[in-house]
């Protein structure tokens, strides 16, 4: 389970969401898309564009080009985008490469996004078309939609105990803004919310299904509305990847002439351990991210 907390105005928390999605595709994967703002058949269609392998290597050397020759040595060591390029032009089977590369300047080409088998949950469609459901303290959204994700791993062959009679694959499930009162849930919009156990008990079960089943979720909620803080520690310890962002947008860091090259900065709260009860702390605390033309990067 991977939560991301949004930054202000959800830019670029967006973005990872559907780097997130865009990287299901390409792989094979089975995705689920939950929402209560945008139409996940919208999020679908704006997925960014993936660079091949053939591409990747002239997308990035056009990058690189831009790059101030003094800046070049440090960020080809830190930028996660370079970290699979040999240091020494080496033969293409030598490189190994983990994960894919995407141009946010394009979307996906239809053919590649349909291509994928998809499940969507668009809140105002779910409530119109079954007005009443039964909740166990839960708010009536959330609960629909873990019945919906309950439904989806079950009938779709994903459920752990049940070994898959298809080719294997994995669910991406991504749920975009959980927690803001598009959802009817209070925890961003008060102090001291009535409904404030319901994204805390939500998680709790969704964390069951994925633990049981062949599953990865990210969730992307906008953090810094929630005044409770009782409430993101819970959270916290109910997710195995906890990622800030937090954009310069309106903050006085905009001007600030430390980060002139930058939009952003990451924060790494939290990263699973294995077969551990405590969290592994990321080591490095300085991760900020720049939105180019082309990439959006993480150095």
């Amino acid at each position: 389970l991977v939560f991301t907390e949004e930054d202000k105005y959800g830019l670029y928390s967006n973005l990872l969401f559907k780097y997130f999605l865009a990287e299901g595709v390409v792989c094979g994967h089975h995705l689920f898309v939950a929402s209560a703002k945008d139409h996940p058949d919208n999020i679908l269609k704006e997925l960014p564009a993936p660079l091949l392998d053939d591409t990747h290597r002239n997308e990035l050397g056009e990058e690189a080009t831009a790059v101030k020759s003094e800046d070049f040595q440090d960020s080809m060591k830190i930028a996660w985008r370079y970290q699979n390029l040999p240091k020494i032009e080496a033969s293409p089977t030598t490189s190994t490469k983990f994960g894919h590369y995407y141009d946010v300047s394009k979307t996906m080409s239809p053919e590649l996004s349909q291509s994928t088998k998809w499940h969507s949950f668009y809140l105002p469609e779910e409530l119109s078309s079954q007005p009443k459901m039964k909740t166990c303290n839960m708010n009536s959204a959330y609960a629909r939609l873990l019945h919906s994700i309950q439904r989806i791993i079950y009938q779709e062959g994903f459920d752990g105990s049940d070994p898959q009679k298809k080719q294997k694959t994995i669910l991406r499930i991504g749920i975009q803004s959980l927690g803001s009162m598009l959802w009817g849930d209070d925890i961003c919009s008060n102090d001291t919310p009535e409904d404030i156990h319901s994204l805390t008990k939500f998680l709790y079960v969704l964390r069951g299904l994925l633990r049981k089943s062949l599953s990865a979720c990210i969730i992307t909620v906008p953090a810094h509305l929630i005044q409770n803080k009782a409430i993101m520690e819970r959270v916290t310890n109910l997710s195995d990847t906890v990622v800030g962002l937090e954009s310069f947008i309106g903050s006085e860091r905009e001007t600030n002439p430390l980060y002139k090259d930058y939009h952003g900065l990451v924060h790494v709260h939290q990263i699973p351990r294995l077969n551990s009860l405590i969290c592994d702390v990321s080591d490095t605390k300085d991760l900020a991210f720049r939105l180019k033309r082309k990439l959006f990067t993480i150095e």
